[in-house]
């Protein structure tokens, strides 16, 4: 008899037998609580219930391995609970100093040959999160995951915010999936995918009336493959592992690991309103850096010439425009995309080097992924797909004082692409280089892990606006999705803040920017990422006004708190964050009508602020705006408008 059918028969706790064995975990405040037990055909599951409420339904657990099944028939034999209580500091997701406080149960679940497996649940106020652990046992010290039973149940009235995965092996030159498909807003959860493979992570529900929850994992590493949410089936959205066309063939879809072992942890965070979505930290609370490292890695701003100019910008005297555009901006970075080895090449690419460090500016180098898995022929390409010749190519950016890499289409989840993500970065921090990674899969907790990773695309990019009018006229709705969505788990490199109308090199032709210049400063707070490398081009400096110039001049990428403020995904979105004692407070508005807003924002009571806004005419205008007493204001946004309040120095 299938899992579902049984589960789903009765979904509460008190409607299990008396003889079964029961255990909850509750969240430090009580509010957050979880129940696991087994079913009467000795199928594992979990539900939880936040502030008295079903947040999620009864869901699956369970693994099913070569070396036993873990999935069914299985006792819950033991459990064994303690208190979590931990402090960090990260200089690279959306807060710099934290505290995770959760009360951890380890459930250990017996099968009928008698070999055991631990599921590891920690509670934390509005956060869940759980991973399989398996000892070694009967002289096996190896295994490899055939299938995992996680799944994930909402109630009947839950909508949901999801972006499909793709077809294997498809897109430009075969690269995807590439986690940069379209988000569907609020659909029935009985709405099929696109491409009928599921979803990527992280997901958003709505259930309804009584809350949110978002679910992704993190702490994927070498020892494990990317999973994402198969098709909703018998009420449940089922974990799946990457499809075997994925990289071209090459590689399992069944992860393996060394006994002891851990599966990565598979997340929920659960709230009455969107503020936990925003400001939860579970993707780095519950993974530790995987190595460390002495140098200190310098965030910042940079110019980037391809995103405007494209491929023919990638030349000599054109990367001398954006070193000095950069310079010009005060900005520390410079990225040199596609072909420069070719229309560059490497002898006069360090006479280019060494200019820009003459500027006081700093270069990334593009790379791609390169290998036998799509048919990328842009350069350089096969120098980071192997060791001997990775080596020999940093060894090469160590020496000219190249800070960072941004590596480029990868396409796929499998273990075997997990590890080339780690053996980039890890073999990069040995040469002093931060990473980039672009077309590529969600950072899963890696700020954390990896100490010189600095940002992942994973998201339908800026790029696209300049490929299609209809990216454009979407742009408004995507990010509003973006901060309590993509970006709520991981650092994401967009690529934004335009100032070009039109989307050329002239800033006369090409697609049309329908947001407004304020909109687009909004997204610079809105979008978190350490290195943020900003769509401005040469032009910019005498044709954008002189404030938004100063704003993205002086705006930080790296940020100690963040706070929801106000939005509905998909609509508008109000987030702040701080930097230091300076608060930015950044909303836009995705409506074709205005939105007008009462604020809370005490972080600002009693005090002047900067504020920049549209006018009627939707031109970019900088006021002082007085914040009363208690914190309160009223804005509006002008639709696909947007605002910033700054603390005023």
């Amino acid at each position: 008899m299938k899992f579902s059918s049984l589960l789903f028969a009765v979904l509460t706790a008190f409607s299990i037998p008396a003889a079964a064995q029961v255990v909850v975990v509750n969240s430090p405040d009580s509010l957050l609580s979880v129940t696991i037990q087994c079913n009467e055909a000795g199928e594992p599951y979990y539900v939880a219930d936040y502030n008295g409420k079903r947040m999620v339904e009864a869901s699956p657990l369970g693994l099913r391995t070569n070396n036993g099944d873990y999935s069914q028939s299985l006792k819950l034999t033991g459990n064994k609970g303690s208190q979590i209580s931990k402090s960090y500091q990260q200089d690279r997701i959306k807060a710099s100093n934290i505290s995770y406080n959760a009360n951890e149960q380890v459930c250990t679940f017996t099968n009928n040959d008698g070999l055991t497996m631990d599921v590891i649940f920690r509670v934390s106020n509005n956060d869940i999160a759980f991973c399989y652990a398996l000892p070694h046992e009967n002289g096996r010290s190896s295994v490899t995951v055939l299938d995992e039973k996680t799944g994930f149940a909402f109630p009947q009235q839950t909508t949901t915010f999801l972006t499909p995965q793709s077809d294997a092996m498809i897109g430009w030159k075969r690269t995807k999936p590439s986690y940069e498909e379209e988000y569907v807003a609020d659909a029935p959860m009985t709405a099929p995918s696109k491409y009928g493979h599921g979803y990527t992570f992280p997901g958003l529900f709505r259930i309804g009336d009584d809350g949110w929850v978002l679910v992704t994992e993190t702490g994927v590493d070498s020892r494990y493959c990317g999973s994402r949410l198969g098709e909703y089936e018998n009420g449940v959205f089922p974990l799946a592992f990457p499809m075997a066309e994925e990289n071209n063939g090459n590689g399992s879809v069944a992860p393996a690991f060394a006994l002891p072992g851990k599966t990565p942890w598979r997340t929920l965070t659960i709230g009455e309103t969107l503020q936990p979505i925003v400001e939860t930290t579970i993707p780095w609370d519950v993974v530790e850096p995987l190595y460390t490292t002495d140098n200190n890695y310098q965030m910042g701003k940079g110019t980037w010439s391809w995103i405007l100019w494209q491929d023919d910008s990638i030349n000599y005297e054109d990367q001398v425009k954006y070193i000095d555009l950069a310079k010009a901006m005060g900005f520390k970075y410079v990225l040199i995309d596609n072909w420069w080895d070719e229309n560059i090449g490497y002898e006069r690419m360090e006479q280019l080097i060494k200019y820009a460090q003459s500027q006081g500016v700093d270069v990334f180098l593009w790379y791609s992924s390169s290998g036998y898995w799509n048919d990328i022929v842009q350069g350089p390409t096969n120098k980071m797909d192997n060791s001997i010749i990775r080596k020999r190519e940093m060894k090469w950016l160590q020496s000219q004082g190249v800070k960072g890499i941004k590596v480029d289409f990868f396409g796929g989840d499998k273990q075997e692409t997990m590890r080339l993500y780690e053996d980039i970065l890890n073999e990069a921090n040995d040469h002093d280089l931060m990473v980039i990674f672009h077309g590529c899969t969600l950072p899963r907790g890696w700020e954390r892990m990896y100490p010189n990773f600095v940002g992942s695309e994973a998201v339908l990019a800026s790029e696209n606006m300049i490929f299609d009018q209809h990216h454009c006229d979407v742009e408004a709705f995507n990010a509003t999705l973006h901060p309590f969505i993509r970006n709520s788990v991981a650092c994401m490199e967009y690529g934004g803040s335009f100032m070009n109308k039109r989307l050329n090199r002239g800033n006369d032709g090409g697609t049309h920017r329908r947001t407004s210049d304020i909109f687009q400063l909004a997204t610079a707070v809105l979008y978190q990422n350490p290195v943020q490398n900003f769509a401005l081009a040469p032009n910019n400096l005498t044709d954008t006004p002189q404030i938004c110039l100063d704003f993205l001049s002086d705006v930080p990428t790296t940020w100690d708190e963040v706070r929801y403020i106000d939005g509905y995904p998909g609509k508008y979105a109000v987030i702040a964050r701080r930097s230091g004692n300076e608060w930015y407070v950044a909303g836009i508005n995705a409506t074709d009508k205005e939105v007008k807003l009462k604020l809370d924002l005490p972080m600002f009571a009693g005090s002047e602020v900067k504020c920049y806004s549209d006018d009627k005419a939707m031109q970019p205008q900088l006021k002082q705006l007085k914040i009363k007493a208690n914190g309160k204001t009223d804005m509006v946004l002008k639709p696909e408008g947007g605002m910033v309040l700054v603390s005023s120095k």
